[in-house]
């Protein structure tokens, strides 16, 4: 049977080439301002996946 990805969490989750688990940073639609500039620009970038949830992630992409 075939298995059936997760479209919620394959729209969240970038794989990389050598199987790393890249996700956003959360709190970033608003509320911004207030912020220090460290935050928000720490906000731009991917962040990796931790380990503990990764597992969950493959079972939600299975072809990923």
């Amino acid at each position: 049977m075939k298995l059936k990805t997760h479209k919620a969490t394959a729209k969240r989750i970038k794989i990389t080439k050598r199987k790393k688990y890249l996700h956003r940073k959360t709190h970033q639609d608003h509320f911004n301002a207030r912020d220090p500039g460290k935050k928000t620009r720490a906000k731009r970038r991917l962040k990796r996946v931790h380990i503990t949830s990764r597992q969950q992630i493959k079972r939600l992409l299975p072809y990923g």
